[in-house]
């Protein structure tokens, strides 16, 4: 593999940085190779395989799929670049590297899609995993940081009771399957593009969110089930809602202790509940106290 070629320049200065990238090294290929092995078993093994297709699916669930797909190969890429960064590797090698970690994942499953009869690669998931891992990486590269920030936040909706096969019969598989109850922002943190001197507080961001709801089916809201036709048309309207709000960034917050540290960076996926001004393209402009 790539990442092991690469990798494998060990920094000869130090015993402990040795030892660092063959547990990176060895644990990644560990895990990633588990991944797919269980993917395999798990989802893909009862499908026949057949000639690597693609499935074009751009047009579902309002695109939240896609920023969903983004979202995950963002964090997976952070984490990528945190890892190489602690085994001792250049700024080059972990941001690129480290913040490709996402799409490589994320794009192995594409693979399986595609090659099994029950899916089929997705060019628009693709292209998701690529802004993801190229947000993550470019700041590495440009700040050595992350100033824009992905954020997640999920608010339980009334849909799955309607379909809960898609959309999820229990909270795990809800917080994944309902796009209907999910929020997706980006976090800038103003202070870290303006001078030094700045009276701007450290943790105070600006974020800006997306969001979609009234949806029971992919492209539209009629499916079948059970040899059943259901047709909720005429019952929710498929809508999008833009956001505006401020944030709070938990990574800016200092700490001396690395567990507290750690549980901040861990924590900051999620949008801080704030004030929010909303557009929603069936109710126009309104206005949030608090909004996720």
């Amino acid at each position: 593999m790539v990442i092991v070629s690469i990798c494998s320049a060990q920094d000869s200065s130090t015993i402990d940085y040795k030892l660092r990238k063959q547990i990176v090294v060895g644990g990644n290929v560990a895990a990633y190779s588990g991944t797919m092995i269980g993917l395999y078993s798990l989802w893909y093994k009862d499908y026949p395989f057949e000639k690597f297709h693609f499935f074009n699916d751009n047009k579902q669930w309002l695109q939240m799929d896609k920023v969903g797909h983004s979202f995950s190969c963002y964090y997976e890429g952070v984490a990528g670049i945190e890892m190489m960064k602690w085994a001792g590797y250049s700024k080059k090698q972990y941001s690129i590297i480290g913040g490709s970690f996402g799409f490589l994942i994320q794009t192995g499953v594409e693979v399986l899609d595609g090659f099994s009869t029950g899916w089929g690669a997705s060019h628009g998931d693709i292209a998701a995993n690529t802004v993801g891992s190229g947000l993550a990486i470019s700041q590495s590269l440009l700040w050595d940081e992350q100033r824009i920030w992905m954020k997640y936040y999920y608010s339980a909706s009334q849909y799955p009771q309607h379909r809960p096969n898609a959309l999820g019969s229990n909270l795990p598989e809800r917080m994944l399957k309902d796009y209907n109850a999910q929020t997706y922002w980006l976090s800038a943190n103003v202070k870290s593009f303006m001078k030094k001197d700045s009276k701007w507080p450290a943790w105070l961001n600006v974020a800006a969110g997306y969001g979609a709801d009234g949806m029971v089916g992919g492209t539209d809201n009629t499916f079948i089930s059970d040899d059943i036709e259901y047709d909720y048309r005429s019952i929710f309207k498929r809508s999008r809602q833009f956001y505006l709000s401020p944030d709070i960034d938990l990574t800016r917050i200092k700490t001396k202790r690395k567990g507290v540290r750690a549980l901040l960076v861990v924590a900051n996926c999620i949008k801080f509940p704030m004030p929010a001004l909303e557009y929603h393209t069936n109710e126009g402009i309104r206005a949030h106290w608090i909004h996720f």
